[in-house]
């Protein structure tokens, strides 16, 4: 008991001098290992981001999945193979590559057929592989020819000189 009291003794005489005085300056005692609260206190600066509520991490909104492409097999019952072209650059020469990639998609009616253009819309899984569902779309080169009438008129709606003259 003795040993302990003995190691305890120099604590009670320690004394904290204050940051802000001089060596001739007060100071105050610790008492049973305690410090006065004022001296525990954290300085203003470290409070502020303490008064902020707090940050509630949410997870990313991710807008709906949707890719266009060409069927290229339509052989399965109610499954279509699409493949969807994108540029990309080249990990090494940076220039913009054509990047293809096959997806297969739901079709319940089989209406597509080989060479049709279609959209893919994410979905729930259907299989394994298909969590895409094939939707129509005009194809690239149909909306060019549906602008100039199809009748053999112009860009213009005028109808050609070689049309003129037949049917004069």
């Amino acid at each position: 008991m003795s040993l302990t009291s003995s190691l305890l003794h120099p604590l009670h005489s320690l004394k904290l001098s204050t940051a802000g005085a001089g060596a001739g300056a007060t100071s105050s005692t610790f008492l049973h290992g305690t410090t006065p609260l004022s001296l525990l206190a954290k300085p203003a600066s470290a409070s502020v981001p303490a008064l902020r509520s707090p940050v509630i991490s949410l997870p990313p909104i991710r807008a709906m999945r949707s890719l266009q492409g060409r069927v290229v097999c339509a052989t399965s019952d109610k499954t279509v193979a699409v493949e969807v072209t994108r540029l990309a650059p080249h990990p090494k020469y940076k220039r913009r590559v054509r990047k293809k990639k096959k997806y297969q998609a739901h079709d319940p009616d089989n209406r597509f057929k080989v060479g049709d253009f279609v959209q893919l819309e994410k979905s729930r899984p259907i299989s394994k592989t298909k969590t895409f569902i094939a939707v129509p779309v005009a194809p690239r080169n149909a909306r060019a020819a549906s602008k100039s009438g199809g009748d053999g008129e112009g860009e213009l709606g005028l109808p050609l000189e070689s049309q003129g003259q037949q049917q004069a």
